[in-house]
């Protein structure tokens, strides 16, 4: 995945261009294997913005509400409301990193927002104080180093195997069928539901159709008129029904009205 992650992900993301800027940066090259880049979000509304995220299989690990959160892979939609003057630091894991600190399995976690100490076994509160007291890049980012760092994670290779097929899922939008994917990572489909219950959280049919909803996300961004039915059978739905149906459940509305909507992108 690239160090942008997938943008795609921000639902509406012109409406959200209006109320926040998102920046992104490289942890410690001693947390690069496990995680992916960190995310500073600031903020400053005279109202409130809620803004709407498309949950991917990838724990985070953010300063808020003066503690670090950890949030578990989620199946449902993710919401945050931003009034006022704010920022938040957070770090996205690669799909396969989060397990290194862990020291178990991440399924244990998914669906759930806890404290970093609870999770991890080290106060976080000190850390989230100094990240939350100024936005400026700098002096938070090393904040955030050092408190994962002295979770000790250590190298696996399952975990970089694990990260490498859910970037496969990415890469690939063929992929549509866990047989698919089984059969390129040369495990059967139950190993590899195991594999992923154990580092990714989810399982791997979530995961590629997760991965094939923000394909359509994406295309809705683009600005352009878009042949949904051609890319339902492209992104391996059954019709565009299912296309829709999985859509609307996700972001919550069809793919041609959200497309349309001033929100999501320019030049309509």
């Amino acid at each position: 995945m690239s160090k942008a992650g997938r943008p795609e992900a921000i639902v509406r993301p012109r409406a959200g261009e209006r109320a926040f800027e998102v920046e992104r940066l490289e942890p410690d090259p001693a947390l690069a294997e496990f995680v992916d880049y960190y995310w500073l979000v600031r903020w400053n509304t005279t109202g409130e913005h809620r803004q709407q995220v498309v949950p991917q299989p990838r724990v985070h690990v953010a300063a808020e509400d003066g503690r670090l959160l950890v949030h578990g892979v989620s199946r449902e939609p993710f919401f945050r409301t931003l009034t006022g003057v704010g920022h938040v630091l957070g770090a996205a894991f690669h799909p396969g990193g989060f397990r290194a600190l862990l020291k178990g399995s991440v399924g244990a976690i998914s669906g759930t927002v806890r404290t970093a100490e609870d999770v991890l076994g080290h106060d976080d509160r000190a850390a989230a104080e100094r990240i939350l007291s100024t936005s400026e890049t700098a002096a938070i980012v090393p904040v955030l180093d050092a408190y994962l760092l002295a979770c000790e994670p250590e190298p696996d290779p399952t975990g970089r195997a694990v990260t490498d097929l859910v970037d496969e899922v990415q890469r690939r939008p063929d992929i549509a069928r866990v047989e698919q994917l089984s059969e390129h990572a040369g495990l059967s489909a139950r190993a590899l539901q195991r594999l992923f219950s154990d580092y990714v959280g989810v399982g791997p049919k979530w995961v590629i159709q997760r991965s094939r909803l923000l394909d359509a996300t994406a295309a809705a961004h683009s600005g352009e008129p878009v042949d949904w039915s051609g890319l339902a059978a492209t992104l391996g739905f059954s019709d565009q029904a299912h296309l829709t149906r999985v859509f609307t459940q996700v972001v919550g509305t069809s793919p041609e009205r959200y497309r349309r909507d001033p929100g999501t992108a320019d030049d309509r």
